[in-house]
């Protein structure tokens, strides 16, 4: 038996795999084309584990994935493969059409012609996984439901335009040629491994330097925060116990907007590692509110309520101690922070 995870190498698909070699001995391979967002030292000691196999490579090489399918027989494949920062997609669009539209799109191709194949028995047990956001969704107003499975889509950047796109192609799959799908849109993750120049580790990283630390508009932009572990092991209770030809949304119920989150931190910060010398008290005095992004959607909740029905999972780790579990960890990582930085 074999798992197939495209972008294993990134965020989200590294604490993954942690995850997933915690619970399971089942063969993994891993394809990442290891881009900015990707590091292979997230995974540094499964490599020379019998259970591992990383390849480099792109999800839209067909040649390649059609071989690895052919190779390795999946009976499982999760894609996290995906570019997702919004401020990039704002500034250069064409290159998430290609990775997280048009490389779904053959990922999808060639797990079908592999499903298809007569000669592979497992079918009863074939899943296609694929890691969505909650971005598809749109915006919500501050007292608005969060949203569920039935919302509609509404993507308001060429990111989650992208990865709306993908979610239909996968849901398309499943019902013209019945392809086994599950598709799971997630709220805002943080955690270890997460690139740089994301929000969260951003700030604790600019705040370390005692750089300002920049905030949107009036920062009152609000997210469900989800530590990435919880993530991972509702992913792993969505393989045993989801049902193909469903969606699962994936949040925690950790609201806060961008103020609470970045004054959190820098509260975190000033007992951690006190900023010495008598210009500055606090790392919040290097707060800096800045011009805000295009479509920068208000807040985004997910109801998480069938997942919860469905599986046994439920988040285990709060805000306030998956940020200071964060922090920390980027602070005891910095040798990671500064090859992380030398990507960007």
């Amino acid at each position: 038996m074999t798992v197939l995870i495209t972008g294993g190498a990134g965020f989200i698909g590294s604490n993954f795999i942690h995850e997933w070699f915690c619970k399971n001995n089942e063969k993994l391979i891993n394809l990442d084309l290891l881009t900015y967002s990707a590091n292979l030292s997230n995974l540094k000691e499964f490599k020379n584990d019998s259970r591992y196999v990383f390849i480099n490579g792109n999800i839209n090489d067909k040649s390649l994935v059609s071989n690895i399918f052919a190779k390795y027989q999946p009976r499982l494949v999760i894609n996290f493969a995906a570019e997702s920062h919004v401020d990039r997609s704002i500034n250069n669009p064409s290159i998430f059409i290609e990775t997280n539209v048009l490389g779904t799109l053959n990922l999808l191709e060639c797990a079908l012609n592999f499903y298809n194949n007569k000669e592979y028995v497992k079918k009863d047990d074939f899943i296609f996984l694929h890691i969505s956001t909650d971005e598809v969704f749109g915006e919500i107003n501050l007292n608005d439901p969060p949203f569920d499975e039935d919302s509609k889509y509404f993507p308001n950047s060429p990111y989650s335009a992208s990865k709306a796109s993908s979610d239909h192609l996968v849901r398309s799959f499943n019902v013209t040629y019945n392809l086994p799908t599950i598709i799971t849109n997630c709220s805002n993750n943080f955690g270890p491994y997460q690139s740089v120049d994301k929000f969260i580790p951003l700030v604790i990283n600019r705040a370390i330097k005692q750089k300002n630390i920049p905030i949107y508009g009036n920062g009152l932009n609000v997210r469900d925060w989800l530590y990435v572990s919880d993530h991972c092991s509702a992913l792993i209770e969505i393989i045993i116990n989801g049902k193909t030809g469903q969606t699962y949304n994936i949040g925690a119920q950790n609201e806060r907007n961008n103020n609470e989150v970045v004054f959190t931190i820098c509260d975190l910060l000033d007992e951690l590692i006190p900023i010495s010398g008598k210009d500055k008290k606090s790392y919040k005095e290097l707060i800096k509110y800045v011009k805000d992004r295009p479509g920068h959607d208000k807040r985004y909740a997910v109801n998480s309520n069938k997942l919860r029905h469905e599986t046994n999972w439920a988040p285990e780790i709060d805000f306030s101690n998956g940020i200071r579990k964060t922090i920390e960890w980027y602070l005891n990582n910095q040798k990671w922070v500064k090859d992380s930085e030398k990507k960007l």
